[in-house]
């Protein structure tokens, strides 16, 4: 049975605000805005790939909410599951971003309390929705945001569990919305529900306390669980503006890690986003490519890659561009400096 969507997700959308220039947040007095929001960032990489793609979040029904909806269209991701939030007190999370640059590193502000995702409840939605979607993906950071959205998300990926959906899942570890001992209890109960998983050796080892090598266990997350595939991230930072980054995927089915070289000495321009933009390509990896998890590695490390050369949370690029990218890095000869 054909369904509406490749990939639904769940999570907030935000109002992202950055001095230019590498200015400091505490001097400058302009600010460019974009959105951003971890699932969006994810789903959007997806879309620009070529599937079907939609976003599940609430938003305030105000100037800001109708911004962030045309962002969301713009991206080629559906809007029909986004709803809208009609109180007084309706409000849209806020962050703002400042550039790092040796030796100085970024800063970050929130100001995402008490905001509209946080009112979200399956009653905002008919049971269609659970059977739209190959794929359901939501993050560590919508089960941290609240009690209600904790509550939802849950629900949520039991409900698409039950029509059949493929559930991803994103540990996505932030310290300022729980601890690691809160993160660890509430996802354990989750992944009996999980078949893509994504978490970074140092996640792994600081959230769910895991010993051995990252390979042991990426493979022992599926010995205690019925999770299918384990994609783990490995970046080394060199500085503000040179990363190297690579990653491993483990197949349970299979008993196989996938594996290749790092992209090394990448120039980056802004690394937020660039762990979303992973999820984005291997997820299109497996939906797109069925059984060819060494196809999602590729993809998944490509568009990372790239997105650290993008301003702003949200990638921007295309099928061509990306594939493009992959046959440069798996080639050995010279390589054009110009696309013409």
């Amino acid at each position: 049975m054909k369904k509406d969507f490749d990939l639904v997700s769940l999570g907030e959308l935000m109002l992202r605000l950055s001095p230019p220039n590498n200015e400091r947040i505490t001097r400058g007095d302009s600010l460019g805005k974009q959105v951003g929001g971890a699932e969006m960032n994810a789903i959007a990489g997806t879309a620009m790939l070529g599937l079907r793609c939609g976003i599940i979040s609430k938003l305030p029904a105000n100037d800001l909410g109708t911004y962030v909806k045309n962002r969301v269209r713009q991206c080629g991701v559906s809007d029909d599951y986004l709803v809208y939030d009609d109180d007084k007190d309706a409000r849209l999370g806020v962050y703002y971003y400042e550039s790092g640059a040796y030796p100085r590193k970024p800063r970050i502000v929130y100001d995402r309390k008490n905001t509209s995702v946080n009112k979200i409840d399956v009653s905002d939605y008919t049971d269609e929705l659970y059977s739209s979607a190959r794929c359901f993906h939501t993050s560590g950071i919508t089960l941290a945001l609240s009690e209600q959205c904790r509550k939802t998300a849950i629900e949520m990926m039991k409900r698409f569990k039950e029509q059949g959906a493929l559930i991803s899942f994103d540990v996505n570890f932030r310290g300022n919305l729980w601890t690691g001992a809160e993160a660890k209890e509430c996802i354990e109960g989750i992944l009996p529900y999980v078949d893509i998983f994504f978490c970074s050796e140092d996640t792994a080892r600081l959230t769910f306390l895991k010993e051995g090598d990252a390979k042991s266990i990426m493979k022992s997350f599926t010995e205690e669980y019925p999770i299918s595939i384990v994609a783990s991230t490995q970046r080394i930072v060199h500085s503000p503006k040179r990363h190297t980054f690579g990653s491993i995927i483990y197949s349970a089915k299979d008993d196989k890690f996938y594996e290749e070289a790092p992209y090394a000495d990448i120039e980056v321009v802004d690394r937020i986003g660039s762990g979303d933009a992973y999820i984005s390509g291997v997820l299109y990896g497996l939906l797109a490519h069925e059984g060819d998890y060494g196809k999602a590695l590729e993809f998944g490390n490509a568009t990372s890659a790239l997105k650290n050369t993008i301003p702003g949370d949200l990638l921007s690029t295309d099928l061509k561009e990306i594939e493009g990218i992959i046959k440069e890095h798996k080639s050995t000869g010279r390589v054009a400096e110009m696309d013409r």
